[in-house]
């Protein structure tokens, strides 16, 4: 089975005052830390080996996770000494281990259940890597018109044919030959494989899975009405 990398190394700036003591993927969606909720989720699909590329704070996420026997995994870390970036963190993680298989990477702050396995189709149609898209869903309201007439109103309606990043990867080996030391994968590898033709894209449709970025306070808020707290152990 591949290794799971979480990047897990921000600083969460735009959640402040809650990321000044505690780390972005730590932060609670409807009663679970976001970062528990993506190593169950890819648990769920057979993945049980996980590299957490930590920076900020690390020392909190190490307590909090441990060697992952509490979740039934196993867990190393890769230790940011300095911001990396996404490229740079992936490619200090590889340092943690020495498998040939391909591996999947995921920023450390969606909550999702999308199916990760189907990113590793294209890998072996020859693709170099993969990411999952998800289809863009409108920040605003949208009200249809006939001329002046309005004719009804539509509540962040999916745009069709409009597709962003979702934050997860699948990658093959020789991706190390593309990972700076420093920076970032959306801006200094994706666009070096995309103009090779070795990037893939994996659509998933919102009407069919969930997927959420938790970036802001309302992220939050709207993320605990759409998913139901874990029930307390008693």
């Amino acid at each position: 089975m591949p290794v799971a990398i979480i990047l897990a190394g921000g600083f969460g700036k735009r959640l402040r005052p809650l990321t000044d003591e505690r780390p972005k993927p730590l932060i609670e969606v409807a009663g679970k830390p976001i970062i528990v909720r993506q190593i169950e989720w890819l648990r769920s699909y057979g993945i049980k080996d996980f590299i957490v590329a930590v920076g900020y704070l690390k020392e909190k996420i190490i307590d909090a996770l441990g060697s992952g026997s509490k979740l039934n995994v196993s867990i190393s870390y890769a230790v940011e000494e300095e911001p990396l970036g996404t490229g740079g963190a992936i490619r200090n993680a590889r340092l943690a281990f020495a498998s040939k298989e391909p591996i999947i990477a995921v920023n450390g702050d969606i909550v999702t259940n999308i199916d990760p396995s189907l990113l590793f189709e294209p890998l072996n149609r020859g693709y170099l890597a993969s990411m999952a898209v998800v289809s863009l869903r409108s920040p605003y309201g949208i009200i249809d018109l006939d001329g002046e007439k309005v004719v009804s109103f539509r509540e962040k309606p999916l745009l069709e044919g409009y597709w962003i990043n979702a934050g997860v990867y699948a990658m093959r080996p020789e991706i190390w030959d593309y990972l700076p030391e420093k920076g970032d994968l959306e801006r200094m590898t994706f666009p070096r494989l995309a103009a090779e033709g070795r990037l893939a894209a994996v659509k998933y449709l919102l009407n069919k899975h969930y997927w959420r970025s938790i970036d802001t306070f309302k992220d939050i808020e709207e993320a605990n009405g759409e998913l139901a707290p874990e029930p307390k152990e008693t």
